[in-house]
């Protein structure tokens, strides 16, 4: 394992822990949402069924177990401790957009068609996209807490930092892995003007994810226009041909 990949796993750790010690120091798990949370737990299971197959090593059984456990913590926090400070007016995303798809990809695009296989697929197409009903929401209310953002930048700094140990792999071990990669890159340019904002101007960040989430929202909505329109010319042209 070389530092990039350690470096990585731990800012994701970092990620994870920040946001569950928010919620508990807190009480509260207003502004964080539930559905993203679900994701990425749905992200750590279809990867991690290995666990039941194969060993590694300790390292590597040992972050699969924590990711699994917290990733669960979190959903138990949301939708069963502080379930009265969940604000799910507001987190309304429609996960069917990003599951369905996903999964077709993974059916189509993987390495062996096999189950374990199709399920490793998925959980790499979904985790790059898995953030999305988080700045979502953040759109809706107009407000992303201070801590909220230590967490968005964190798990960024997780794939950029695993976009470096690819790289490192491929000179160093020949290892590539076109599926990660692309599914890494994805995810790191959704926060690529977030990195700068966090760093260079902080207080923007909020408007910037703003902006972010709902330009996602915006192309959601002309999707689901123009599949109303097409829907209304089809049955129009029946009716014509067929009165």
């Amino acid at each position: 394992m070389n530092v990039f990949r350690l470096s990585g796993d731990l800012s994701h750790l970092a990620a994870i822990i920040i946001l569950l010690l928010k919620i508990w120091k807190t009480r509260s798990c207003a502004g964080i949402s539930g559905k993203s949370q679900l994701l990425f737990a749905l992200v750590f299971t279809t990867r991690y069924l290995d666990l039941l197959t194969a060993f590694i090593s300790l390292y590597n059984t040992s972050m699969k177990v924590i990711y699994i456990g917290c990733a669960y913590a979190t959903v138990y926090l949301i939708y069963v401790k502080f379930k009265a400070t969940y604000d799910g007016n507001h987190d309304t995303f429609r996960v069917e957009f990003l599951v369905v798809p996903v999964g077709g990809l993974a059916f189509l695009v993987n390495h062996d068609f096999s189950p374990l296989e199709i399920l490793w697929t998925f959980s790499i197409y979904l985790e790059s996209v898995a953030i999305l009903p988080q700045l979502f929401m953040i759109s809706k209310t107009g407000e992303a807490e201070t801590i909220t953002t230590h967490y968005l930048f964190f798990l960024g700094l997780y794939r950029a930092l695993y976009l470096i140990n690819w790289i490192w792999r491929f000179y160093f071990e020949g290892f590539f892995d076109m599926i990660a990669i692309v599914a890494g890159v994805v995810q790191t340019i959704l926060y690529c003007d977030f990195f700068y904002l966090y760093v260079t101007k902080g207080k923007n960040i909020s408007q910037y994810v703003k902006t972010v989430a709902y330009s996602f929202k915006s192309v959601f909505t002309r999707a689901r226009t123009k599949h109303r329109n097409i829907s209304h010319i089809t049955i129009s042209c029946s009716t014509n041909l067929f009165p």
